[in-house]
């Protein structure tokens, strides 16, 4: 039996030119394809001139694991899937997780056709620190949870990439200069690749306020990372001695600390045995 495979293939954001000779490939000779969004599908193939030889099947959140047994059922029969969402990458804040989880899990292979992504798009025009990065999804919609999910972003040191609606952009951005401090920089991406495309740097209440007179489209935000904090080996002797007292080994858990906070271990262990004896 011929073995079957599953192919996640990228989607333009909003320029068709960005779609690759691949994507065109795939579309037209996949025996089976599970589009987010049908209509969009046939706007893309028409886009490209592609006229698709498979059968057509929608896979949006709400029908994704309902469809997973006989798209895997496909699979086994020696089939390829190509899988395709509205715009960017399968699985990242898109359906495709399920898919690919269940393909893992039945030994099925999985391949990908690289192409556009709204997270690395936005970041790389941030003008903030690409080195590293987390990707967030979308900002939570209640004001409680958004909160505490700022909150975890406080100490983050990388920079973070999100989504959020255009309708809840400027009470995001203004929590999170409550949360995160006015001097914390950011960028907003609206419309990536489209002929609206914008990106507004700056502080976060200017963003805020930027934000508060309209905004539309699709919207990627890049949040700059938590400034180093300014710690001295003072500061850390107390954390060390709570990790002695809790068990640990007053070598390694100086190591660590040290390590952490980026200061010398031996300053470090140095000032624990003199905090022992005054």
């Amino acid at each position: 039996m011929t073995e079957g495979r599953l192919v996640l293939a990228a989607t333009p954001l909003g320029d068709v030119r960005d779609a690759s000779p691949r994507l065109s490939e795939a579309l037209a000779t996949a025996d089976v394809i599970a589009a987010e969004d049908t209509r969009r599908l046939r706007s893309l193939t028409a886009a490209l001139d592609v006229s698709p030889v498979g059968r057509v099947v929608s896979f949006y959140e709400d029908v994704e694991t309902a469809r997973l047994p006989k798209l895997l059922e496909s699979l086994r029969s020696g089939e390829t899937v190509v899988l395709v969402t509205d715009a960017g990458m399968p699985s990242v804040s898109d359906p495709g997780f399920r898919l690919v989880a269940a393909c893992v899990e039945a030994d099925v292979p999985v391949t990908c056709l690289p192409g556009p992504s709204a997270v690395t798009t936005a970041l790389a025009l941030s003008g903030l620190p690409c080195d590293r990065f987390c990707f967030e999804g979308f900002a939570p919609r209640k004001p409680g949870e958004r909160a505490k999910w700022l909150g975890s972003l406080k100490d983050e040191p990388r920079t973070a990439v999100f989504f959020e609606s255009p309708h809840r952009l400027a009470s995001t951005l203004a929590d999170a200069a409550d949360v995160l401090g006015a001097d914390r920089r950011a960028a907003v991406c609206r419309e990536l690749t489209k002929t609206y495309e914008e990106v507004k740097r700056g502080n976060l209440p200017d963003l805020a306020a930027w934000a508060a007179e309209g905004v539309k489209g699709e919207i990627t935000v890049v949040l700059a990372g938590a400034p180093p904090r300014s710690v001295s080996v003072a500061d850390l002797v107390a954390e060390v001695s709570s990790r002695v007292e809790a068990g640990e080994r007053l070598k390694s858990a100086a190591a660590e600390v040290a390590e952490a906070a980026g200061v010398s271990k031996k300053e470090l262990y140095d000032a624990v045995l003199a905090s022992r004896k005054s």
